[in-house]
């Protein structure tokens, strides 16, 4: 079995953590001042993991927080993994070239699938993790503003073929609703590709890691965001349970 890992999720916006409710950015609320201190706070707290995502970037096509993602990478110990506004190969190495040790590529996958094989070629399945939102099963893109035509597991299917080895599978219904993730969405993407899956998205209970962790199409981790910061449960012991379990 995969080791499990949790990514404990900080969502920039404005410079600020903040988290959004099924990526509406109309329901905001901001956590703190300071993505490093929050990530900091993390890496003590004894996260190998931190997952980072720039929601000015994803809204606007181009990298806009990076700024605070390096400081991260670069002063602490835990990994870090960047989605949102990653659209050229310059991005990327932008990322990758400083420290960052993977990036995420989202809507690129559907709207330029060249430049997500030629990343995948370059730096490796390991370092260019895809990220799958799906809306009703379908791919959003663009910060969740558009809805395509492709259906998550053929994308998946189709991007295996270019060397993915990493997905990150969020239902936006879940997002940020504390309702529990969609577990059998996620399961079946990673059994149809035999690939890493990441789930993100509803994650409200220590139950929700434990399930995850337990399903026996190997998931390989969870991201959590709002359960941290609205104290339903902390990192520590978040990191104790499945470590048991």
């Amino acid at each position: 079995m995969n080791k499990f890992i949790l990514y404990p999720a900080i969502d920039m916006r404005n410079g600020k953590c903040v988290r959004l409710m099924q990526g509406d950015y109309e329901q905001e609320t901001i956590y703190g001042d300071s993505p490093f201190d929050m990530a900091k706070q993390f890496a003590d707290q004894g996260a190998e993991w931190i997952h980072m995502v720039d929601l000015d970037g994803a809204k606007d096509g181009k990298k806009i927080n990076h700024e605070h993602v390096l400081r991260v990478a670069k002063e602490l110990s835990a990994k870090v993994q960047i989605g949102g506004g990653i659209r050229s190969m310059e991005d990327v190495s932008y990322y990758l070239d400083a420290g960052v040790d993977r990036v995420i590529l989202g809507s690129a996958a559907v709207s330029n699938p060249e430049f997500v094989r030629e990343a995948l070629q370059r730096y490796g399945g390991s370092r260019i993790a895809i990220g799958l939102d799906a809306r009703d099963g379908f791919v959003a893109t663009e910060g969740w503003l558009e809805t395509s035509h492709i259906k998550a597991v053929d994308l998946a299917k189709r991007l295996v073929e270019e060397g993915a080895e990493t997905f990150i599978f969020t239902d936006i219904s879940k997002d940020g609703m504390l309702q529990g993730p969609n577990v059998e969405a996620i399961g079946e993407l990673a059994s149809i590709t035999g690939k890493e899956v990441i789930a993100s998205g509803g994650v409200s209970s220590i139950d929700d890691l434990v399930r995850l962790k337990a399903d026996e199409r190997n998931i390989a981790g969870a991201i959590i965001g709002k359960a941290l910061y609205t104290n339903r449960f902390t990192l520590p012991e978040a990191l104790g349970s499945v470590k048991s379990c």
